[in-house]
């Protein structure tokens, strides 16, 4: 895939506040990024893990939860949509991710993302968790909240 390099992996607390009402001062920021890719302006990437994490965080963690009918339908968009790339991990990813996890002391969830974006020579990220993804070699983080 030519280009990659250049692309935007988008951590599942960017997606959560794209459809969290509740949430109005992130929403606006995090709504933008990710209309700019489901309209072919950006280059978007997410992973299955991210999906995974963005039905189950829309349905039972967020202020409003979301019916399982309607988050069903927001991970379909991103799973039919051509903008997005979609990237997934496999059990050499994972056996990295532990290492990475321990290493960096950071989460295993989130070094099993930087690992797969690895693998698929993503390099940015946009996350809020600056603290945590900042502590893996090789990751670029991009804050979607950050003033200017």
């Amino acid at each position: 895939m030519h280009g990659m390099k250049d692309n935007l992996f988008f951590d599942t607390s960017v997606l959560v506040y794209a459809f969290d009402y509740t949430e109005y001062e992130k929403q606006k920021p995090s709504k933008r990024y990710v209309e700019a890719v489901f309209e072919g302006k950006n280059k978007g990437v997410i992973s299955n893990q991210v999906l995974a994490e963005l039905f189950n965080v829309l349905t039972r963690h967020v202020t409003s939860p979301l019916s399982k009918e309607i988050a069903r339908n927001i991970v379909d968009d991103f799973i039919l949509s051509e903008h997005w790339e979609k990237i997934n991990y496999t059990h050499i990813t994972l056996r990295k991710a532990m290492q990475t996890s321990r290493q960096s002391n950071v989460q295993l969830w989130d070094s099993l993302i930087a690992e797969t974006m690895k693998e698929n020579e993503v390099t940015k990220i946009l996350t809020e968790n600056i603290k945590d993804f900042g502590r893996i070699a090789g990751i670029t983080t991009v804050n979607p909240f950050a003033k200017a």
